[in-house]
């Protein structure tokens, strides 16, 4: 979503392209009659993640209040950081209260998926995932409560996220590449689809993420791996979001999907 500020309106020149960017992102998204801008006031701010197994529906256009917030978006990708400079970042800010989220097909945008309704608190980051749709079924909206402080310095905040949901409960191990995980302790255990856990404090450097049946006997752990992330760098002061993900039509092979947070 692009929000206008009033700097935006400052010099008429800038207003001019301004408003030409917008309207080429609304024509992009199959949109026409966009809401006014925003009026500043108390805001939250919000990105999506599309999580949807019903290839049938393709690939996905996002309105959040009437207004542009994503365009072409295959399984797994997000917004707004998906969308062109300047209105790409992590999140976008939206005014508190009730608010809507309509997602369209890219290939025919007179064709709703789905509409997520929003409430939307102060100084408060969401992530809205889409998910299900495999095998018929409903197309729902998962939305957690994003922590965005700044983590204890130079150190990393880990976030763990399952919406996989045929994987079943897991133990979540993060470990140095290629460590032999009969002899390494989870992270995270019996992490039920749709929960959510902070990781304790985690060095800066590279890691390997993987993921096994809960309750998983050490000796096993290796040849039941579920989930695999071979190789992600976690930078100093920053935080990142994993998400456990069925593939792209629903069920194995698993996947993880690294979030950028700040």
């Amino acid at each position: 979503m692009t929000l206008i500020s009033a700097g935006v309106m400052r010099v008429a020149h800038r207003t001019s392209l301004a408003v030409l960017g917008l309207a080429a992102l609304l024509t992009g998204c199959g949109t026409k009659d966009a809401t006014d801008p925003l009026i500043p006031g108390p805001q939250g701010r919000v990105r999506f993640v599309t999580l949807i197994t019903d290839t049938t529906k393709g690939r996905v256009n996002v309105l959040l209040e009437n207004v542009a917030f994503g365009v072409n978006l295959v399984y797994g990708g997000t917004t707004p950081s998906s969308l062109p400079s300047p209105a790409n970042a992590i999140y976008s800010p939206i005014q508190t209260g009730t608010r809507s989220l309509v997602l369209k097909r890219t290939a025919d945008t007179t064709a709703i998926v789905a509409t997520f309704p929003l409430t939307i608190a102060n100084a408060a980051d969401y992530t809205v995932y889409a998910t299900g749709g495999a095998a018929a079924s409903a197309i729902t909206a998962f939305v957690t409560t994003d922590t965005n402080t700044t983590p204890a310095l130079g150190t990393v905040r880990v976030r763990v996220v399952h919406v996989a949901p045929s994987a079943g409960n897991v133990d979540v191990f993060v470990t140095a590449v290629g460590a032999d995980l009969s002899l390494a302790t989870p992270v995270l255990t019996n992490v039920p689809y749709r929960g959510l856990a902070y990781l304790p404090s985690v060095a800066p450097g590279t890691y390997q993420v993987r993921a096994v049946p809960a309750g998983t006997a050490a000796g096993s752990r290796a040849a039941n791996v579920v989930i695999n992330l071979a190789s992600i760098a976690l930078p100093a002061n920053g935080a990142r979001t994993i998400v456990a993900a069925d593939n792209n039509i629903g069920g194995a092979p698993y996947r993880f999907i690294v979030l950028t947070d700040r």
